[in-house]
């Protein structure tokens, strides 16, 4: 069984000296830097984005300080915005639905490390998958750990430190993240002529 493998079964894998997990990182770094670099040149932005994220949906944003280890490992749906400094440690599979709003700061870490210490000075680690269903808003600076799943119409307050799974339509906040309280659908306040669905 490869390095790679045994990563995508949750299994510990060194990812250190394996030669097609250090080429593939290898070609994920470069274009990330490279879909920086271009960020103000906006068709090019986009189209080094879908090289690195082959399974990117329609109408997305992406801005300035986008980071990934693989590219490949993550599923993203339409309708996507993220704002800047988004990091995504796919080292297992990370899933968006449809209309998923991120704030600036945020990261999705499917990666581990063992807490036997010669396990981990050995460099070994696991990577567990992370589900976000469709219309889910992150606020700034979330961290979502490995192997959480989040239902759908979820609101993740700013500075949460996510866990455990959220269920669906829920608004849940804090470190460790929890559920506060279920949103209810027609909840809506007036800001400066907009509608918006109110957070604490």
């Amino acid at each position: 069984m490869t390095e790679k493998e045994k990563s995508h079964l949750g299994l510990l894998y060194d990812a250190n000296f394996d030669k097609t997990l250090l080429r593939e990182r290898y070609r994920c770094q470069r274009l990330c830097h490279f879909t920086n670099a271009f960020y103000p040149f906006k068709m090019i932005h986009k189209w080094l984005l879908r090289k690195i994220l082959p399974n990117l949906g329609s109408d997305f944003v992406i801005e300035h300080g986008f980071q990934c280890v693989y590219g490949d490992n993550v599923t993203i749906g339409d309708h996507f915005f993220a704002n800047n400094n988004l990091i995504l440690i796919d080292t297992a599979k990370i899933v968006f639905g449809n209309y998923v709003f991120i704030a600036p700061n945020c990261g999705f870490y499917t990666a581990g490390h063992p807490f036997h210490v010669e396990q981990r000075n050995k460099g070994l680690e696991y990577a567990f998958p992370i589900t976000v269903g469709d219309n889910v808003w992150f606020g700034g600076n979330v961290c979502v750990m490995p192997g959480v799943t989040i239902g759908n119409n979820v609101v993740i307050g700013a500075g949460s430190v996510v866990t455990r799974d959220i269920p669906s339509g829920a608004l849940a906040y804090g470190n460790p993240c929890k559920v506060k309280r279920i949103l209810d659908p027609e909840e809506i306040i007036e800001y400066r002529g907009w509608k918006a669905t109110t957070q604490e």
